[in-house]
């Protein structure tokens, strides 16, 4: 469970207080600067907030020790070496922590279609093959905390309905999901919990029930 309370940060963020439980999926939306991007980077350790708590499985998050373990992400463009390959770039990724399951990573890429691709070098990738990528390493460590930041933006109609059969799956497993889309199927398809914010403050918190 991930737990954040009274959560702030400069003037972006406003008293944000939130629970996410394990098993469900929760999309955030909201316009460009509503405060997506910083709330994710705030829970991730990649900016130090100004005051308030975020406790990730009885973890909390402090100035010395700012990242959770388990924790996989992909914030906004994914950042890898552009003169290696993408298989690569996700087994350099992979030796820090030493786990990998390869088996796993070939599966995630035939799905998304890019494992013919996997020896090209990422400088020669589009967008839409880095966010794959991107997708690729925020899950293939089986992390527990899952955070994305608008993976669906950049694929195709079909790699989308993948990425939406992935995370459904992953969601079975428990593991804690959070993603920020503006993408209609992303609310539509998958969310359990739609969660919009503006201006560095939660307005709505809406429950979603599937037919």
């Amino acid at each position: 469970m991930l737990e954040i309370k009274d959560l702030c940060f400069k003037d972006v963020l406003k008293n944000i207080n939130i629970t996410f439980e394990p098993g469900i999926i929760n999309v955030i939306v909201g316009a460009n600067g509503s405060g997506k991007t910083v709330l994710f980077k705030n829970i991730l350790g990649l900016l130090t907030k100004t005051s308030g708590e975020i406790i990730y499985n009885e973890q909390v998050q402090t100035r010395s020790n700012p990242y959770f373990k388990g924790a996989g992400a992909l914030i906004e463009d994914p950042d890898f070496n552009n003169w290696n390959s993408g298989i690569d770039n996700l087994k350099y990724l992979a030796s820090i922590n030493g786990k990998i399951n390869i088996d796993y990573v070939y599966d995630l890429m035939r799905r998304l279609n890019i494992y013919d691709d996997k020896d090209k070098i990422v400088r020669k990738y589009s967008l839409g093959m880095r966010k794959k990528i991107g997708i690729i390493q925020a899950i293939m460590e089986d992390q527990d905390l899952i955070i994305l930041d608008e993976p669906s933006n950049g694929l195709d109609k079909e790699s989308i309905s993948v990425f939406h059969k992935i995370i459904l799956e992953l969601r079975d497993k428990n593991k804690t999901i959070l993603i920020a889309s503006h993408i209609d199927s992303d609310i539509k398809d998958i969310a359990d919990r739609v969660i919009k914010m503006e201006n560095g403050d939660i307005i709505s918190d809406e429950v979603i029930t599937h037919a």
